[in-house]
């Protein structure tokens, strides 16, 4: 079998990040550099003369036109927090390059913090993903499929109708030689026309062809403006629908990472950042040594998240 190029690509090392971020002066330096890529801008006037005030644990600029002040972590994922930057950076460094995804208890043990800490550091790290995979949409030739979260209780019901089971659609966009290049797993109220016709209005660019089952919501693409081709499956395996190879073998990853690496996940109240987790990285695989770098971008993009905001997540379905 000939080596797969993705797979056997040179990632960070933990050497090399060490290197690079092993003291709080550089791990300043390298958040400055991610949120003012040309230089101060104050957040309040965009005004760039500034003065920089010392005596706190982290940096203060003050704007010499409007006088706004803003430390170095206003504004970002970091807003409030106590914890010095370096375990900040490792914990992006230990989360971006674990391919089938890392669990909170095994994060708290990495950086010798509390596990609610942990906990919480992951999921806004996870939020920030989320908010990064909002921005894009799938274009071209897509394969999508319909599947779930969860399971059937001991005498509950099964299939579909089960009220363990958390619905998702699974999309993969393919290039004209067959290669993947992105995937978007998004929770949906049910398979419905309506929720269908949402999702494609929301996460596919008109003109695409998608391709699906004979599952009858997913004619619903047609209100997007994409093109549906669907082909019925009448009770064949997988491997018998190559037509359905790589959506197939995303889910398939996602089971592994999932199982893997959690006991249990609250997945009808934070599924949607589970997913987004898995779909981030896999959507940057092509490079992983700037991996590291990307999530550091999402995390000074994404708004402020206390736990508040965190636990309140939305009930998806």
């Amino acid at each position: 079998m000939a080596m797969n190029r993705i797979q056997f690509q040179r990632g960070l090392s933990m050497p090399e990040f060490a290197k690079r971020f092993g003291t709080e002066s550089q791990c300043a330096a390298a958040l400055e550099a991610a949120r003012w890529p040309n230089g101060f801008s104050c957040p309040r006037c965009g005004g760039a003369g500034h003065c920089v005030l010392r005596g706190g644990s982290c940096k203060v600029f003050q704007c010499n036109a409007c006088r706004h002040q803003t430390s170095l972590i206003a504004g970002t994922v970091f807003q409030g927090t106590k914890l010095p930057l370096t375990v900040w950076f490792l914990a992006i460094y230990l989360i971006s390059q674990a391919k089938t995804g890392l669990s909170a208890l095994a994060l708290k043990r990495h950086l010798g913090v509390s596990y609610p800490t942990a906990w919480l550091i992951h999921h806004k790290l996870m939020r920030a993903m989320e908010q990064r995979e909002e921005r894009y949409v799938l274009e071209g030739q897509v394969q999508v499929d319909d599947a779930y979260l969860g399971g059937e209780r001991t005498g509950g019901k099964v299939g579909r109708g089960s009220k363990n089971k958390v619905p998702f659609v699974a999309a993969v966009s393919f290039s004209e030689e067959g290669h993947p290049l992105r995937a978007k797993l998004t929770l949906v109220p049910g398979f419905t026309l309506t929720a269908i016709a949402q999702w494609a209005k929301s996460n596919l660019a008109p003109g695409s062809t998608v391709l699906s089952d004979g599952l009858a919501c997913f004619n619903a693409v047609i209100d997007a403006g994409c093109v549906h081709q669907p082909t019925v499956v009448a009770g064949r395996k997988p491997k018998d629908l190559p037509e359905f190879k790589w959506v197939n073998t995303v889910l398939g990853n996602l089971k592994t990472s999932l199982s893997g690496c959690y006991h249990a996940l609250a997945f009808r109240k934070y599924g949607a950042q589970y997913l987004a987790a898995f779909a981030y990285r896999f959507n940057r695989r092509f490079d992983l040594r700037t991996l590291n770098a990307r999530l550091l971008l999402a995390a000074v993009a994404c708004s402020p998240l206390p736990q508040r905001s965190i636990r309140a997540a939305d009930v998806h379905c």
